[in-house]
């Protein structure tokens, strides 16, 4: 179990265990942990003497004056740690959902710590889309021009054929298919005074 020995009088943590030193008596059995904010020697001494592990919290007003405020001084550290705390959420939430913010005001350590860390993965994360989407870009360029490739090789084609057909000689044509006929053969681009000679041949 762990006692926190403190003279605040609000702003207590679910869950934990406060106890005011000003009431301190003697040491309370099956405590592990003591925590003591502020300046109470004899609560610290006795749980020492018994083995208990203590951690003591110095307020700065405390040190400044020699005791003096010591209250005031630690409400105004929780309240610190709250206005923190609160800022810690509020980042975080927003860096949940795809909208970093900073909070207004001035930010306390953590929160601005946080801040900062999770900027950063933003902008590196908004770095690394702009790299992908550079790459898509690209393939789509080359496709787009894949695609018209292959659109002027199928034109060019046809215009081969449209050309051979239009250049198809009717007599020459006769001429081959005497030869075929007679099982002559004949070079395919032979011209058209060879095979002339060649179907003159075929009456000798």
């Amino acid at each position: 179990m762990e006692l926190i020995y403190t003279t605040q009088r609000d702003g207590f943590e679910q869950g934990r265990t406060y106890r005011n030193p000003r009431h301190f008596d003697q040491v309370e059995p099956g405590v592990e942990s003591v925590v003591v904010i502020g300046d109470w020697p004899k609560v610290v001494d006795a749980y020492k003497a018994a083995g208990t592990d203590v951690s003591v919290i110095e307020l700065a007003a405390q040190k400044a004056s020699g005791g003096g405020g010591r209250d005031e001084a630690y409400h105004a550290e929780i309240n610190g740690i709250r206005e923190d705390l609160k800022a810690v959420t509020a980042i975080t939430e927003s860096f949940a959902s795809q909208s970093l913010e900073r909070p207004e005001g001035e930010l306390g350590e953590t929160a601005g710590r946080l801040f900062q860390v999770l900027d950063a993965v933003n902008a590196g994360i908004a770095g690394l889309q702009r790299e992908r989407d550079g790459e898509v870009q690209k393939v789509a360029s080359l496709e787009q021009e894949m695609a018209n490739l292959q659109k002027q090789n199928a034109d060019l084609l046809k215009q081969i054929e449209s050309l051979k057909a239009a250049s198809v000689d009717p007599e020459v044509e006769a001429l081959k298919a005497k030869l075929d006929a007679a099982g002559v053969t004949y070079r395919a681009n032979a011209s058209k005074e060879s095979l002339q000679k060649l179907v003159d041949d075929l009456s000798k």
